[in-house]
């Protein structure tokens, strides 16, 4: 097969669930589409209870809580914007109050407002660092006291408590044009990093997960039209387009045990985005 010859549709196996996360209470921030939605949905299917945070699309919300109990999970949604310190500590609180602790949480709540930068607003600027950055950062915190007021319960878990930070590939890879998603996610990536650090000797594990192009409605511009879809497979090597259950499976993977040795670390999910192939034929 020649870089020209169509490849063949992609359908990702599932893999038998082994209930990697019975009995633990997990929160997955932007939770009712998207990648949010899947890494939700696996979480669920390997025996976490899972809180399905959402800001817009009560409807959407539902519906995913709706299908995690169709298929014998337990699920609640919970409204709150996660770049409003109040909110935030009101989300924790109902989720401590019904599950009774959290042990994992998902940041993956996140957005886009792009221009190029001598367009672009403060408007624009604060209201991606506020919900990409200091979103990630008020719920951390708040999971973080949570984990360390419970500590280990080794029957549930061997570490005290689980963060796995939703980036990107562009927390390395420049984006002009959307100089402030990218910085966003630069942020992520230290602090992700600068939080396990200072948290690993409580047994609290951070880590990151970092999607290249994934099929979501965020970007369905790059991959609706074969035209923008032949386009999107110059940057990736793999010559397919990431589903979200492609996080989400990596997302069940990292929360648990088969992972306690792992702290700190972003992980690129990216069909080799990141292995810069326009220099595949030289530089």
């Amino acid at each position: 097969m020649n870089e020209h010859d169509e490849l063949p549709n992609v359908v990702m196996p599932h893999p038998p669930h082994r209930n990697l996360l019975r009995g633990q209470k997990a929160l997955v921030t932007g939770a009712n589409s998207g990648i949010g939605k899947s890494v939700a949905m696996f979480l669920a299917q390997e025996g976490a209870d899972v809180v399905v945070n959402y800001v817009y699309g009560d409807a959407a919300a539902h519906e995913v809580v709706d299908e995690i109990k169709a298929k014998g999970g337990h699920a609640i949604a919970i409204k709150a914007d996660v770049s409003k310190e109040d909110e935030v500590q009101a989300m924790f609180s109902q989720m401590i109050a019904d599950f009774g602790t959290v042990d994992i949480l998902v940041n993956n709540a996140g957005l886009q407002k792009d221009a190029p930068i001598d367009e672009m607003t403060l408007e624009q600027w604060n209201t991606v660092i506020n919900v990409n950055l200091t979103g990630q950062f008020l719920c951390a915190r708040e999971a973080i006291r949570e984990f360390k007021r419970r500590g280990v319960v080794s029957e549930i878990s061997c570490a005290a408590g689980k963060i796995i930070s939703m980036s990107s590939v562009h927390e390395v890879i420049p984006w002009a044009g959307h100089v402030n998603y990218a910085a966003s996610k630069g942020g992520v990536m230290l602090m992700t990093k600068s939080i396990a650090q200072e948290v690993a000797p409580y047994r609290i594990r951070v880590n990151s997960v970092c999607p290249g192009a994934i099929r979501t409605p965020i970007n369905q511009s790059a991959w609706e039209t074969p035209q923008a879809y032949d386009d999107l497979m110059r940057l990736i090597p793999y010559k397919r387009i990431g589903e979200p259950d492609d996080i989400g499976r990596a997302v069940v993977w990292l929360a648990s045990d088969d992972a306690d040795y792992i702290n700190g670390i972003s992980l690129f999910i990216d069909g080799g985005m990141t292995l810069y192939p326009g220099f595949a034929t030289g530089g």
